[in-house]
């Protein structure tokens, strides 16, 4: 048997917890109550990695996955990790021209989609590389598929995020990116183990259940599935699967926060929570409320898990914004303009380095040079350290919009509105919001025959995912520009209100 700290693969993982705990419950889905062992999952996804293979698809290809929260998406995963292929998730939001995007610069051969977004994707397919677009009952084989021979760089993941400028960036992210960021969860705090119950709600198209299941694997957790993030039920559900760890990050403990106070509040079995962002004034009532401590974590789509609260810092960090100390796989530094380190205290860039990173950005070199310069991951992230070399987030320096959770590139909104026949020029700002941490602004300059904000609203909405359509809304005869011809953001962003004579799209009146 392989010892924990020496597996480096997907497939490692599987096999190991296959042997380890066949018997033992390794998947629940609370929506349908479909249940997993771990060799079932073994098994299960080596029969689907036999079907893929049938239909010609082999080590180095990619293929697109556009599904719910649902098996077939982790089981996808684990057989294209079998077979040496590369998952390329699609956000189950994204519409036609995101959509293109990924599929088209992925380079996926095969489409695999739920039956909801087969047509969607039909419809791109034919200017993308994709061969095929099929739904999880297509792929069906008597016979398992022996494991490919992987190792550890061999890349897994084309796992797209949104960058400052320009589309969606696809992260290349290997194998070793996840067991690294799951041995780390595992073996340190919080020391997830076979006695543990996780819990995930959010998609699968993003890292975080993906991370989920490769922890379980390692772990021999049991891991609950919820269909999405309700707020009103979830504790609900955290009390039924008497689920002991979970992570949520975003607006996920302020709306939890914000439900009605319930008797069974501090019934749970939750020993610990992991989460990313939560609010520094909330943090102390986050915990009274649920009497279990709330431990904050960093990480990027680039990086995975890379500074965490631990149980010795936790009481002192408890609402100043500490994000804690780098894992044991990463090193981190406060650097100034000049990628040179700072004194502890000051405020500067905070720049990440270690093992099990991405390898890259898919197809872009130019932007991996600009994030890997000098041997560190630039987050885009200001911070400070401290004297006892704990981190303490500050705030973004990267141009992009954070709207519950979601990182939208203004760019790539812009892009969208330029698609319509009216619109000459769009420039797109974060407005700050109580509730959501921005909010999505337009400013659009048009022709004659203007549209009407509902007409552009709707067709942005047709373009791209809904969390990425602009709230506000403001026309303009022209914007300010700067030498080289670009939009002077600055300047738009010099008014006390930036949603003064506005339209609001969630009221539908102008301000």
């Amino acid at each position: 048997m392989t010892p924990l700290q020496n597996v480096d693969t997907l497939v490692a993982l599987v096999t190991r917890a296959a042997q380890l705990w066949p018997e033992r419950t390794a998947w629940i889905f609370d929506s349908t109550g479909a249940r997993f062992t771990f060799a079932e999952v073994d098994d299960r996804s080596g029969r689907l990695a036999k079907a893929l293979q049938d239909q010609g698809i082999q080590a180095g290809d990619r293929v697109a996955v556009m599904l719910r929260n649902e098996p077939e998406f982790p089981l996808m995963w684990l057989a294209l990790a079998k077979l040496g292929a590369v998952l390329v998730p699609v956000n189950i939001n994204y519409r036609e021209f995101d959509g293109a995007h990924v599929l088209r610069h992925s380079g996926a051969r095969l489409a695999v989609a739920a039956e909801e977004f087969v047509e969607l994707l039909e419809k791109i397919a034919p200017e993308t590389a994709v061969e095929r677009v099929l739904t999880p009952d297509a792929l069906k084989s008597e016979t398992r598929c022996e494991p490919e021979s992987v190792v550890a760089e061999q890349p897994v993941n084309i796992q797209y995020t949104s960058g400052t400028t320009g589309a969606p960036k696809g992260c290349v992210l290997p194998h070793r990116y996840w067991t690294t960021l799951a041995i780390g969860l595992a073996t340190d705090f919080p020391a997830v183990s076979e006695d543990d119950v996780l819990l995930t709600a959010q998609p699968f198209h993003y890292i975080d259940p993906q991370w989920n299941v490769a922890l379980a694997l390692a772990a021999g957790a049991t891991l609950v599935v919820l269909d999405r993030f309700h707020p009103s039920t979830f504790w609900a559900k955290v009390r039924e699967h008497e689920v002991t760890w979970f992570y949520c990050l975003g607006l996920m403990p302020t709306l939890l926060l914000r439900q009605p106070p319930h008797p069974d509040d501090r019934n749970h079995r939750v020993r610990a929570i992991s989460a990313s962002a939560i609010p520094p004034d909330l943090h102390a009532q986050l915990e009274e409320r649920w009497g279990v401590p709330w431990y904050e974590a960093f990480g990027m789509t680039e990086t995975g898990g890379d500074i965490r609260v631990s149980e010795s810092d936790h009481d002192a960090a408890v609402g100043t914004g500490c994000i804690g100390r780098p894992s044991r796989d990463r090193e981190a530094m406060i650097a100034g303009e000049d990628g040179k380190p700072l004194p502890r205290g000051e405020t500067g860039e905070l720049l990440i380095r270690g093992i099990g990173l991405m390898h890259g950005y898919h197809e872009d070199a130019e932007a991996t040079a600009r994030a890997f310069a000098g041997g560190w991951f630039h987050t885009g992230d200001l911070a400070r350290m401290d004297d006892e070399g704990r981190v303490y987030y500050l705030g973004r320096t990267k141009d992009m919009i954070r709207r519950s959770g979601e990182n939208i590139s203004a760019d790539e909104v812009e892009r969208a509105l330029l698609q319509h026949p009216k619109v000459q020029l769009a420039a797109v700002l974060a407005v700050p919001d109580e509730l959501r941490g921005e909010e999505v602004k337009a400013y659009v300059v048009c022709g004659e025959n203007r549209p009407s904000p509902e007409e552009l609203a709707e067709f942005c909405a047709q373009q791209l995912a809904y969390f990425k359509v602009p709230r506000f809304w403001t026309f303009a005869d022209d914007l300010p520009r700067t030498p080289s011809e670009r939009v002077a953001k600055g300047e738009l962003r010099k008014v006390a209100d930036l949603r003064a004579g506005s339209w609001d799209r969630s009221t539908g009146e102008w301000r």
